[in-house]
Order: C-alpha cells, then sequence, then structure tokens
C-alpha cells in the first residue's frame, strides 16, 4: 500500500456567494492578464466548461481594452467533449454565446480543441499558460482527468484524448502541463462541491482517486476560490473570508 505524506495547507478564498464568487474570478483574471502582459506582452488564459464559469464568461465579456488587454490575450481550453463546435456538449459552444458573442475576438486568438482532438491541440499550446480557471466535479475530477482515467498518467504530453470506462469521449490538458501553469484557479460553487472541497484540501484519499489533488503548479501559483455553501465543511480550516 502506496502511503501519501500530508499535504500543506492549501490557498483558499471564500467568498460570499456565487455571485460574489464570479465578480472576484474575474478581478483576479484581470490583474494575471495586466501582469502577463507587462512582463511577457501576452495573456494565455485556459478556461473550462461547465455551469460554474458561465456567469464568469458574462463578467468578463464587459470588461474594456484599459480594463483587460484583450488586444494581447489568447484564450484556450482546459478540456472538451470530442464533439462539433455547434454541439450543445460543447464547451467552446457555451464560451461562444456567453464570452465571443459580446466581445468578439480575432480567431487568431481564439484556440478551441479542434474536435476534442488532443493531438492536433498540442501544437497550437503555448509553451506556459499564464492562467488555468478549472472546475471542481464532485467526483474529484478536474478539466477532464477523472478517476481511474488514462489520462493522469500520460507523460510527455501537454493534451490528451483519453477517457474513463462510462465517460463520454474526451481531450483535455494534461497534468504535467496544468502544472506548469504560471497560475492555477480552482472555481468552486454550491453546497454540492462541499465533500470534495473538504476532501481535495484536508482529505486523505489518494490523488489517482481524487485527480483535483495533482494539480499543484511546480513554480506558479494556486489557488481555491470558493463560495461559502462549498465551504461549508471546512470549519477551522485556514484560509481568507472576504465579505
Amino acid at each position: 500500500m502506496v502511503e501519501y505524506a500530508p499535504m500543506p495547507p492549501l490557498p483558499l478564498q471564500v467568498e460570499p456567494d456565487a455571485a460574489a464568487l464570479m465578480r472576484a474570478a474575474a478581478a483576479l483574471t484581470t490583474r494575471e492578464a495586466r501582469r502577463s502582459v507587462e512582463e511577457r506582452g501576452v495573456f494565455h488564459l485556459a478556461v473550462s466548461g461547465g455551469r460554474t464559469p458561465s456567469t464568469l464568461f458574462f463578467l468578463l465579456a464587459r470588461l474594456k481594452e484599459e480594463e483587460l488587454p484583450w488586444s494581447r490575450t489568447h484564450v484556450y481550453w482546459a478540456d472538451e467533449r470530442r464533439v462539433p463546435p455547434d454541439h450543445p456538449e460543447s464547451n467552446y459552444r457555451l464560451f461562444r454565446e456567453l464570452f465571443l458573442k459580446e466581445r468578439p475576438l480575432p480567431d487568431a486568438q481564439v484556440h478551441p480543441f479542434p474536435t476534442g482532438d488532443a493531438s492536433l491541440y498540442e501544437a497550437c499550446l503555448p509553451e506556459r499558460l499564464d492562467l488555468a480557471l478549472l472546475g471542481l466535479g464532485e467526483d474529484g475530477h478536474t478539466a477532464s482527468l477523472f478517476p481511474g482515467s488514462p489520462a493522469l498518467t500520460a507523460a510527455g504530453r501537454t493534451a490528451v484524448s483519453r477517457s474513463p470506462q462510462g465517460v463520454k469521449d474526451r481531450a483535455t490538458l494534461s497534468v504535467p502541463y496544468l502544472n506548469a501553469s504560471r497560475a492555477v484557479v480552482f472555481l468552486v460553487s454550491g453546497a454540492a462541491k462541499a465533500d470534495i472541497l473538504r476532501e481535495v484540501l484536508a482529505g486523505s484519499e489518494p490523488p489517482e482517486r481524487v485527480p483535483a489533488k495533482l494539480i499543484r503548479p511546480t513554480e506558479g501559483r494556486l489557488l481555491y476560490l470558493a463560495d461559502r455553501e462549498a465551504a461549508a465543511k471546512l470549519r477551522g480550516r485556514p484560509g481568507r473570508i472576504t465579505g
């Protein structure tokens, strides 16, 4: 049996509710964008699908160039279902409808998975992401890194098209590539996420059963940004609570 050393306390910021959480995420994205453009002249942002970031897309789309340097921003996807881009389950379609209709970006700055094909996507990816905005599933998955997935152990890859049995075919950024990001932020909202957030931050399950535990940037910054409902079972744990 493999024994895992206890994880050190992870950075946590708790907001009063889901709306405040999304405002905090938008402010954080703005800060990271400005920092990246000031230091490197470009901002490489990876986003996720699902329900949690939909309000964030809406907020970001309303930011002006002087607030967030859109002309220097490139957008990528943390994962994608292997469906056409106009399919109802497409993460790109959600972003297009909630963001791109409000804030059109040149095609050269928007980099969706080519029908979820990871091998083609690798050529589109930057050497290092500036910010990866990730979600957290109730089973501990993040991006499309699911418990038991062959993608968890993919070495030497930046993107992988491997899903475990029972999960619709998906493509995802790899664990090593996400861990190379300059900043990773998990967005966690709602009471249904309280148990898994407690497990990720303070539980004892091994990482292969809770893939989000594998995301620990090697040289970058990590933050769990949660609302009070999601953080309800973290009483006594160090963290910064706002509002």
